[in-house]
């Protein structure tokens, strides 16, 4: 399986925390924890896969990189 880039951020205003995967159109999650959101949101990409695969779509290349990571290569 792909490795893919996944953002984690804490939201006030949902009072918790959300995980996203940019390469994956609406592929997101929420939890009370960091540990809780990346366990769902690796849950909720391997269903993104999942259906990808059985509706016959692509599935994307990992490409995003934050600024950060393009900093230090």
């Amino acid at each position: 399986m792909k490795n893919y880039h996944i953002n984690l951020f804490f939201s006030k205003q949902d009072q918790g925390y959300i995980a996203d995967i940019p390469d994956l159109s609406f592929c997101s999650a929420f939890g009370e924890t960091p540990e809780q959101v990346l366990k769902e949101v690796l849950k909720e990409k391997n269903a993104w896969i999942e259906v990808a695969i059985s509706e016959g779509k692509s599935i994307p290349e990992p490409k995003y990189m934050p600024l950060i990571y393009k900093m230090v290569s």
